[in-house]
């Protein structure tokens, strides 16, 4: 994988999602950056054109980048389920609507579900998928992704997290994203690495890439 040595110092994350700001913003702590938001900075959200979460990451870091001046982090994420065909993947903010109203989101997905007749555990599979992009002023680009497996419940539980965390159940945990503090979800700090989350799998990688962190 291409070393790309980033140095600490001001670092843009391209979201104007609080809630996955502040996730990334926990991740960087422990590498000295000086991050900033999108929002914190006044940039437009591009229109997300790709057909994939790497493009739509790539797009948004970019832009970022570009706009800024400064290294650019962007994260594209979302929840894809078996029985809807992997749905809503790379729509999964736009299922929520304009109001982000993921309670919303969650009951339709449970609709469809119904629709569907997956009603048992093994008929409810599905997956977090995260893709964060690294821009830089140079005009290098990479990408890294990570991938969760777990199953959807019903009715949601927990209230930690953001999204929808409170309906899906990771492989080999009882409890929902929903119910787990942000140290549990994400599984991953410097020495200590297990991750367990899409993003802070995602992230290990940028890690190992990008900041000097041990591979092994």
């Amino acid at each position: 994988m291409l070393k790309l040595a980033l140095e600490p110092g001001p670092l843009v994350v391209a979201s104007h999602n609080p809630g996955k700001v502040a996730e990334i913003r926990a991740l960087l702590d422990p590498f000295g950056f000086t991050v900033h938001s999108a929002a914190d900075l006044g940039l437009i959200e591009p229109e997300e054109t790709g057909s994939t979460f790497a493009e739509n990451a790539i797009l948004k870091a970019r832009t970022a980048c570009e706009a800024a001046g400064l290294p650019a982090l962007a994260d594209d994420s979302g929840l894809t389920v078996d029985a809807l065909n992997g749905d809503p993947g790379i729509y999964s903010a736009r299922w929520a609507g304009p109001d982000k109203d993921f309670a919303q989101a969650m009951r339709n997905i449970e609709e469809k579900l119904q629709m569907q007749g997956a009603v048992t555990p093994e008929a409810r599979g599905g997956a977090f998928v995260c893709v964060l992009a690294l821009a830089l002023p140079d005009g290098v680009v990479e990408s890294f992704e990570g991938k969760v497996e777990g199953t959807l419940v019903w009715p949601p539980r927990g209230e930690h997290g953001f999204g929808y965390d409170p309906m899906f159940k990771p492989e080999g945990h009882q409890r929902t994203f929903g119910e787990m503090s942000a140290e549990e979800k994400h599984g991953w700090k410097p020495g200590e690495r297990n991750p367990l989350s899409h993003r802070a799998r995602a992230f290990e990688a940028f890690a190992v890439a990008c900041l000097g962190l041990n591979g092994d």
